[in-house]
């Protein structure tokens, strides 16, 4: 029960603090709001799609919202496994810090996908920050997904996760850009019904170049690379590749 009203607490306090900007400035609101959404493929978690909103409340400060349908790809055996958070950016400069607190719906940090999936599944405080100039494009996010509730049975276990990536790239061109991308997943631990926890365990290390065509608010990029960690001892096989479309509204 708590770990719904964790989640319903943290989801109304969102909407009432937008919906009170909205209320005092009502004629030019829909001036303020802006949309993307982001098409991802890639290695690990097949299709992934993420849709994002942001108020502004000043030309330096919005609210923000997010959601990923991990339950299209690989998400889907996890309990169709969704996200759903809220934050706060702020503009310094060439970046863009906006840390947010999602929650996860599903299976995967309650039981490891071994119970039926729930809400409040888990918590996500993560953070992302972009940099955009007139050369140079780049991003860095971290995310740590945290079980919330434990929903095992004897023998199974609640999983906790690490996922954080870094990319930079120069424009090239006004609509062609290329970098490099660093990204690495890792199960945490998580507590084992009937005593004891989960060790570190390596899903992937991934590096490599990009390329990306953009035009206007849309885009399109290609990452791919290596899987760094070690083949014995990983749980993701695969070789790194990432496909994401993108567009702003």
């Amino acid at each position: 029960m708590l770990r719904k009203q964790l989640f319903a607490t943290t989801l109304v306090a969102g909407l009432m603090f937008i919906s009170k900007g909205v209320a005092q400035d009502a004629p030019s609101s829909d001036d303020k709001l802006s949309a993307s959404l982001t098409l991802n493929h890639d290695a690990f978690f097949g299709f992934n799609p993420m849709m994002a909103l942001s108020y502004s409340l000043s030309d330096t400060d919005a609210l923000t919202f997010y959601g990923i349908q991990w339950g299209a790809g690989t998400g889907s055996a996890w309990g169709q496994w969704t996200e759903f958070g809220v934050g706060y950016n702020k503009t310094i400069g060439a970046f863009d810090i906006n840390p947010q607190l999602g929650f996860t719906m599903g299976s995967l940090l309650s039981s490891g996908a071994s119970q039926p999936g729930i809400i409040g599944d888990g918590i996500v405080p993560n953070l992302t920050v972009n940099l955009g100039t007139d050369l140079l494009e780049g991003q860095f996010y971290f995310g740590y997904y945290g079980a919330l509730s434990d929903e095992t049975a004897a023998g199974e276990a609640t999983n906790n996760y690490v996922h954080y990536w870094a990319n930079l790239g120069v424009k090239v061109t006004d609509f062609f850009s290329v970098g490099g991308h660093f990204e690495e997943l890792f199960l945490s631990g998580g507590q084992i019904n009937g005593g004891g926890e989960l060790d570190r365990v390596d899903g992937y290390v991934w590096l490599g170049p990009y390329v990306q065509f953009q035009k206007g608010n849309a885009g399109l990029r290609f990452s791919f690379g290596g899987n760094l960690a070690d083949e014995d001892e990983r749980f993701a096989p695969n070789d790194f590749y990432k496909l994401s479309f993108f567009i702003s509204l």
